[in-house]
């Protein structure tokens, strides 16, 4: 049972079996820095998706803000997302496995990618959705382990 749980994890599909419902936070390029921090802030993400209309032009993320802006003392109401996004970014397809993700998270060293499902923008994941995703499953796994050990079905 363990292992049909662990082949079906790694068949995971970006959407929706890892992010699903989701309010982008989009913003022009001319956005200033300090505007996109605040909008980060307060919707709680890492990352804010820059557009133009419905087309991906980058990604500013809380790194990009501590090693392109404050850093380099960059002035955040003049600084204007488009000086320092990461112009664009590595996506994925939606139906991309999450294995696939993980692997090209981990080996451009990123740890947000925006979906997208053909040119449309359809979400971004994180390294923290997968760990959600990730936790569940052990829980799963541990509570069946504990089944067995006590001989319940």
């Amino acid at each position: 049972m363990a292992n049909v749980e662990r082949r079906r994890s790694m068949q995971r599909k970006i959407v929706p079996d890892v992010v699903h419902n989701q309010r982008l936070l989009k913003l022009a390029a001319n956005t200033s820095v300090r505007e996109a921090a605040r909008q980060m802030a307060g919707r709680g993400v890492g990352a804010a998706l820059v557009v133009d209309g419905d087309r991906l032009e980058g990604i500013f993320t809380e790194r990009d803000l501590l090693n392109r802006v404050v850093a380099r003392d960059l002035d955040l109401d003049k600084t204007r997302l488009s000086d320092v996004m990461t112009k664009n970014p590595a996506t994925i397809s939606a139906d991309a496995g999450a294995m696939e993700a993980l692997r090209r998270m981990h080996d451009g060293g990123f740890r947000h990618l925006p979906v997208l499902d053909g040119t449309r923008l359809v979400a971004i994941v994180s390294l923290r959705d997968f760990f959600g995703a990730e936790f569940q499953e052990l829980e799963r796994e541990v509570a069946f382990q504990e089944n067995v050990i006590a001989g319940r079905p």
